[in-house]
């Protein structure tokens, strides 16, 4: 046995009332938590990517003093072994 009509109906009524309800409170949480979530996690990123910059900077910059220390041992040794 169906179920009359008008039960169906008011079945399929209160389901669309239900997803439009999922539905808007799905956007309001993207739009008042995620979406300024967003812009807090890009700023960060940001700060974080300056300070690998600076960090790499400081490497290289070292990494080139090591490098012009051993060279002019090298130098050093080769003078002393000619004279």
């Amino acid at each position: 046995m169906t179920a009359p009509p008008f039960i169906i109906m008011a079945r399929y009524k209160a389901l669309t009332v239900f997803n439009f309800i999922i539905g808007t409170c799905a956007l309001s949480f993207q739009i008042g938590v995620l979406y300024p979530w967003h812009h807090q996690l890009d700023e960060d990123f940001k700060k974080l990517q300056k300070h690998h910059e600076s960090n790499l900077q400081l490497f290289h910059n070292k990494k080139w003093e090591k490098l012009n220390e051993i060279d002019s041992k090298i130098t050093a040794l080769l003078e002393k072994m000619h004279k």
